[in-house]
């Protein structure tokens, strides 16, 4: 669930995905399983660094064969009712929700 701020802060994406993967190696290092929360950031960051930030998970979960929640704020992400006043953080009512979202993938890794 790491990556969102530095994405706000507008960082270089090759810069962001050299730190994800600095952690994703020493997660497995460590013999950690490792399942990747993708997030999102809002479009006015322009729709090239936009689509590019949201595809960064899934092509870090590629190369590393992590497990990966595509959005951890899906269905919550724009809905006032489940936002902080700051539109950008979940609210304790989003907490179920995003459960939801992270359960199915933990529950692979508890199968396996």
């Amino acid at each position: 669930g790491l990556g969102g701020n530095d994405g706000l802060r507008g960082q270089p994406l090759k810069l962001l995905e050299q730190n994800l993967q600095t952690m994703i190696d020493a997660s497995k290092n460590s013999g950690a399983k490792v399942i990747l929360a993708g997030m999102q950031i809002p479009p006015n960051y322009g729709p090239r660094y936009s689509n590019e930030f949201k595809t960064l998970y899934a092509n870090l979960d590629e190369k590393n064969e992590a497990g990966l929640i595509p959005f951890l704020l899906e269905g919550i992400g724009g809905k006032t009712d489940l936002m902080q006043r700051d539109g950008i953080h979940p609210t304790a009512e989003a907490q179920s929700i995003i459960t939801n979202n992270v359960l199915p993938e933990i529950k692979k890794y508890l199968r396996q």
